[in-house]
Parts: C-alpha cells; structure tokens; sequence
C-alpha cells in the first residue's frame, strides 16, 4: 500500500523522514484544491496463541487471512497500528499472557494489509527484557513497518519520526502509562506517559518539520468504557498545546468514546483491533478503526472530516476480524455495532461511519 523510505539516519539526531509513495488526484478544478491527506487508526494488536494457531492453520504463521477484513477499512494516506507486544526473532520461541512475545510474521501481515507506523510503547513492551525492544524493532524494519515509543539507542529516541504523506510530515508519538511494574533500564527506551513529556515530543517534532502531530497514548483501566477523568484532563491539556493535532488512545482493550476539544479530536480507546481473551468476552472482540481527513486552511492544518469504522473479531473458526459495516447482520453483529455507536457518542459527539 505504502513504500516507505528513511531519508536520515536515525543516529544523527535528526528528524526521521519516511516517504510515503501516493499518488496525489488530479483536479480538473480553477481553483486549487486545499493540501489535504486521510488518515486511518485502529486498536490493540494482542497476539494471544489461539491467534498464532489460527495463523498456523491459515499456512505457515500467515496472519493475513486474520487481519484481511482490516484492509479496506484502514486505506488512507498513512495508517497507524499500534503493536502491544513484543515479536520474536525469526525461529525464536513465541509466548502469550502475561509475558508476550508474538511471533515476528505478524509484522509483515501489518504491512501487507495496509499499515505504515506502529505505536511500540505499551504495559507490555518490558515483557521480554530489554533485548526485545531491540528484537522487535529490528523485526519491524525488516517488514518496512515504521515505529515509535520505544528505541534502541538514546539517538534513536531523541530523533522524532516524520511521516512525509503526499508532501506533508506528519509526525507521531507514543507514549504509555507504565510498564507492568517492570523497572524501565534506561530512562530512553521507551516513553512514559505525562502531559509535560508529550508536549515536549510533539514539540520536538513540531521543531523538526512537522506540520502535524498524532499522539498514540496508552492509558485508562483496562475493560473499561468510560474514560477516567485522567485521561479526560490529560486530554483536555494535551490539545489545548497547538503541538498536538490528534489524540489516538490504546491499551483498555474495550470501545471508549471520541469527543472534540479545541476543534481537535481525542479517540479515548480504539478497543482491540484483534486479540483473543480468555475473560472478560464479548467487549474484548471489539474495536474501531478511526478515519481523519486533514486540511491545511488559513489558520494551518486541521481535521475537516472525521469517522469511525466498528470492527469485530469473531472467534470462529476460523478466527477473522471483521468490518461491522460490510457484512450482513447477524445477533452477535448487531450487538457488537449497537454497543460500539452507543459508547462512541456516548459524550455527546456525532460523529458517524463513514
């Protein structure tokens, strides 16, 4: 979907630039279109085992069949993931809960289906130790699947990642509230979440060239609709800062609602976009991708139109993930979608499928 390519190493210090290969429409208008581009978003990436199974099952640890109802809903401009667990090197032993480690295929299904950049800074990014920051990032470059949120090297994490879709730099930061109670090694491998390191990143990016900010934050309690008033003032101080454009929220593995503040967008909790829980059911299946479409005006870039696409993943088998907007109605379909709108809108937003 997206050729990406580093224009500066990321040991310099400088902004890393990734070029995305899209093809700008033609206009047959007088007058010049506004610079616009999309931007899609989706929840949890959770490789629990009986998802490695159903790869296994699909042919040779291929994930793809799983992910394949995404691919549509997440063509954009650039789309986001954001990968909770570490990945094993290739041929290394895979592990679930509570210690993950997914096996390193997954990273190429997320480029195949469509994906650019993952948010790599979670609860989970310490499971394996130290080293698996490094596995995991080395295992995404290989797949061509950019990352941010957790680094290999101070340069690296002092180096803001620049997304350049359709001419413009987006740039995109990641942060998350802890660790699972595992001391973090050096204060640079992974980011941790407070509104004053946020703003400084998207600060730091801003600085570097970029003309938008998205803010991945991995935060609220877990299995949990309703955003906590930390997140909400979180929130609240994060897009108050012309630093940051959008807020883009992971972790609570349950729908959570999208609400407007300061003419700009906080999705709460995107759901999980795939996972297999043992407990809680039914929540943990589903999910929402995000749709944005920015637009440079007067004031500078903004977001013009924004949507949601409700997504489930039904247990099977085999296991898929589906988009609730494309396939016929069924009991547990209507449930999933009915719940997701209801949680969605449930602070007053009208925003809509797309």
């Amino acid at each position: 979907m997206v050729a990406c390519l580093c224009l500066l190493a990321a040991c310099t210090g400088s902004p890393v630039v990734i070029t995305t290969a899209r093809s700008t429409p033609t206009t047959s208008s007088v007058v010049p279109e506004a610079p616009s581009f999309t931007l899609a978003a989706g929840g949890d990436i959770l490789i629990h085992p009986a998802l490695t199974e159903q790869a296994d099952a699909d042919g040779a640890r291929n994930f793809v069949p799983l992910l394949e109802g995404l691919r549509e809903a997440i063509d954009a401009d650039v789309s986001i993931c954001h990968l909770e667990t570490p990945l094993s090197a290739p041929g290394a032993p895979t592990y679930g809960y509570p210690a993950f480690s997914a096996p390193p295929e997954v990273a190429s299904a997320l480029k195949e289906i469509g994906y650019d950049s993952c948010s790599t800074s979670s609860n989970h990014t310490l499971d394996r130790g130290a080293p698996a920051i490094r596995t995991t990032l080395d295992v995404m470059d290989a797949a061509g699947l950019k990352h941010t949120g957790s680094f290999r090297s101070p340069e690296e994490s002092a180096t803001p990642l620049l997304l350049d879709v359709r001419g413009v730099k987006v740039g995109h930061i990641a942060f998350t509230y802890g660790f699972n109670g595992i001391p973090l090694p050096q204060p640079w491998m992974a980011n941790q979440l407070s509104t004053e390191g946020v703003l400084a990143a998207a600060r730091a990016a801003k600085a570097a060239g970029a003309e938008v900010v998205v803010a991945s934050l991995h935060w609220g309690n877990e299995y949990q609709h309703e955003a906590t008033p930390q997140q909400k003032e979180m929130a609240r101080a994060v897009l108050a800062d012309p630093a940051v454009d959008l807020i883009i929220g992971t972790h609570v593995h349950a729908v959570q609602p999208i609400e407007q503040i300061n003419g700009k967008w906080v999705v709460y909790g995107m759901g999980n976009e795939v996972a297999r829980h043992s407990e809680p059911r039914g929540i943990t299946e589903e999910g929402i991708v995000t749709r944005f479409k920015f637009v440079k005006g007067p004031s500078g870039w903004a977001v013009q139109e924004a949507s949601y696409i409700p997504t489930l993943v039904e247990l099977g088998p085999p296991i898929r993930v589906v988009d609730l907007t494309k396939v016929p109605a069924n009991p547990r379909r209507t449930e999933a979608l009915t719940r997701t709108d209801g949680i969605v809108r449930s602070l007053g937003s009208t925003i809509a499928h797309p």
